[in-house]
């Protein structure tokens, strides 16, 4: 969101703050907890409200590993950084469940399953499995569809869980004890001096020791070092009225990660995705539905899902924040050694954002290294 000149004529109050926090999603909050674990004495902006963004709008997956099949993760990153990829993942999904069981937060223990569309895919699939076995990773794999669907293949991960995440960023965003500054939207940061940054807002000028960005699909109206770097990209769903029974007993994802589904916690079928031919159409930063999408989900919902006769009842989109390669951001802005960042999570906040936000975190206050998430890598 843009501020203009009447809205702050740069005479704002001047906060002086510790570490400020940009955008108050999973990643920010989750950033504002280990800043807090720091001994940081920790504030929040963020220019709707928590959870308010894409870390609501999503389907609520928290199922491991990166955004491609595992043996397309090894030819594009490498072995041991794939791994390391993993590693992260299950390790944010230990926080998540530690979050969530602190907070009361919805959370159901159905596995997930990566579904084939065509034989093709499910090729993908057996090469994906065996390379999961050869590592250690107990991956089941189906060579028929376990969900008698018209599916080809499938790799089950009984370990995958499926959450209430609006409930699970609040919380992440409890437990840090961080001060939260809502409604509130940046329009230029800037390091002045060693140990100041000057973020200029709506309500205020922030002057901080420290500051950490987490606006994701947003980073590119936040600072310009984002542009092309981090491309918005619209996520679409809709969910369908209470059903008498569930239809689906897991998380699923097929057709290469573009199509995904669960039941919700009262017993609706949430379908997500669609977006695969339109990706120009959803190259955006709008957050709301568009006809082409929303009708290509209807469809699959009535194709798949035959025995569902229940009304669309609900439908939404939200901007996830695609990195050019796939992988998370983290650094620090070129001669801003302390503007941070943890960004890009490529439709798979759940998957990593606490993992990351701790590395970037870690990395901003005391160099650590952040291994195959240094944003260097695509300088």
């Amino acid at each position: 969101m843009t501020v203009s000149i009447w809205q702050a004529e740069d005479t704002q109050p001047i906060r002086e703050v510790d570490f400020l926090i940009i955008g108050a999603g999973l990643a920010g909050c989750a950033a504002a907890y280990f800043a807090a674990q720091a001994g940081r004495s920790v504030v929040i902006t963020e220019m709707r409200d928590v959870a308010l963004g894409a870390s609501s709008r999503n389907a609520g997956f928290m199922i491991t590993g990166p955004d491609t099949y595992y043996h397309r993760a090894v030819e594009h990153y490498g072995h041991d950084n794939t791994r390391e990829l993993w590693a992260l993942s299950e390790k944010t999904h230990r926080y998540w469940r530690e979050f969530a069981k602190s907070g009361n937060v919805r959370l159901d223990n159905c596995g997930s399953m990566l579904l084939a569309e065509s034989p093709e895919e499910a090729k993908e699939l057996e090469a994906a499995a065996r390379m999961l076995n050869v590592d250690g990773i107990n991956v089941i794999y189906h060579a028929n569809d376990p969900l008698r669907r018209g599916y080809h293949a499938a790799i089950e991960q009984p370990w995958d869980a499926a959450v209430q995440p609006y409930e699970l960023v609040w919380s992440v965003f409890r437990a840090s004890g961080a001060e939260l500054v809502n409604n509130n939207e940046v329009y230029k940061i800037e390091q002045t001096a060693p140990e100041c940054v000057v973020v200029h807002t709506r309500q205020c000028v922030f002057h901080a020791r420290y500051v950490m960005i987490c606006t994701n699909a947003y980073s590119q109206f936040v600072h310009p070092y984002f542009a092309g770097k981090v491309i918005p990209t619209r996520g679409q769903c809709l969910v369908t009225e209470p059903l008498t029974e569930s239809v689906m007993p897991v998380c699923g994802y097929s057709d290469y990660g573009y199509m995904y589904y669960r039941m919700t916690f009262d017993n609706r079928l949430l379908i997500g995705g669609g977006r695969k031919l339109y990706k120009e159409l959803e190259s955006t930063s709008e957050d709301r539905i568009s006809d082409p999408v929303q009708a290509y989900l209807e469809n699959y919902l009535r194709t798949k899902f035959p025995d569902v006769t229940a009304q669309v009842d609900r439908r939404w989109a939200g901007i996830m924040g695609f990195s050019v390669d796939g992988l998370p951001l983290v650094g620090t802005i070129p001669g801003a050694p302390h503007i941070g960042f943890a960004v890009g999570f490529t439709g798979h906040g759940l998957a990593f954002a606490s993992g990351v936000a701790e590395r970037a975190v870690d990395h901003l206050l005391n160099g650590a290294n952040v291994g195959i998430l240094d944003a260097s890598r695509l300088a």
